[in-house]
């Protein structure tokens, strides 16, 4: 990504696509984008032993990281945590083990995160999605699975499963990446700012064009049904965004109008606010997180 982000406004937006280190933005580079629709599985891994801690394997001949811990539950759907651009499945560590006491939950390094592979070039959505395919392969086989996404992971996890319906069968988005986002910024920070406001708007742009860590390039993209399943929207209470002054408040407007679309992913979409939480609601109010996991989890037990 680009030298150093100097704020925590731009550390934050920059955790809206990819994580705090990555910034918040990921997709193809077509404005129209169907990023999925040529995803293909990995080789088939089912006389594998199942994962039980952390280990490497290999998708696509890249060594991924993965983490899984917890009892398959009968009927029940495999818990996958994906973590924000910048951070790592180590990051969502104590969330994991939380779940683990009534569900079997995963979690997994993206290229370029963690200890996975560096990817070999930039990286779009359908190349991202390839690598998750050939880890629920692994991880999850024939059983459906549950995604929760933080951030860019919840953005992914939101892009990937209207092509996955077959196994996806149920979203938590914590404060999600917006499907708007690079719009949204460029609407909200004027061409004609100064100072640290043009700062941060370079930055996030070059961080959306593929600057970060993932090397992920992200566009903006309509958000698409991914059939009747149950989705928890989570977003932020505390107005970290307000911190940019005069930009900062539509900022904050344009985030929350982004929550809001994610909506459309399912007829039976919840939108709740976690009052005490910045970005990282998962670190900040914990137990909201695995309330809206287990929720989902529940709803989709036997689908």
């Amino acid at each position: 990504m680009l030298a150093k982000i100097r704020t925590p406004l731009a550390a934050a937006l920059c955790c809206v696509g990819l994580g705090a280190g990555v910034a918040g933005c990921d997709g193809d580079a077509m404005e129209k984008w169907d990023p999925f629709a040529a995803s293909t599985s990995a080789a088939p891994t089912s006389g594998a032993a199942p994962i039980s801690g952390t280990q490497k394997i290999t998708v696509a001949g890249r060594s991924v990281n993965v983490s899984c811990s917890g009892e398959p539950v009968e009927g029940g759907p495999v818990v996958v945590l994906m973590h924000g651009g910048g951070d790592g499945l180590d990051k969502m560590a104590s969330l994991q083990k939380t779940l683990s006491g009534k569900h079997r939950v995963c979690s997994y390094d993206r290229l370029g995160a963690g200890a996975s592979d560096q990817p070999d070039g930039p990286q779009d959505l359908a190349g991202s999605g390839r690598i998750l395919t050939g880890v629920l392969d692994r991880v999850a086989g024939k059983t459906p699975v549950v995604l929760a996404g933080h951030s860019l992971g919840g953005l992914i996890a939101a892009r990937y499963a209207p092509d996955h319906q077959d196994r996806v069968k149920g979203l938590v988005l914590l404060d999600a990446t917006p499907p708007t986002m690079m719009s949204d910024i460029e609407k909200a920070i004027p061409k004609s700012a100064k100072g640290p406001a043009a700062e941060l708007r370079a930055q996030n742009l070059a961080i959306f064009q593929g600057q970060n860590p993932e090397k992920l390039v992200i566009a903006d993209g309509e958000v698409r049904s991914a059939g009747d399943i149950p989705v928890e929207v989570v977003r932020h209470g505390k107005p970290y965004l307000e911190a940019l002054p005069e930009y900062g408040p539509r900022l904050e407007r344009a985030w929350a109008a982004g929550q809001r679309k994610w909506l459309a992913l399912s007829g039976r979409s919840r939108l709740s606010t976690a009052a005490g939480s910045g970005h990282y609601i998962y670190v900040d109010e914990p137990g909201v997180a695995v309330q809206a996991v287990e929720r989902v989890a529940g709803e989709a037990r036997g689908r």
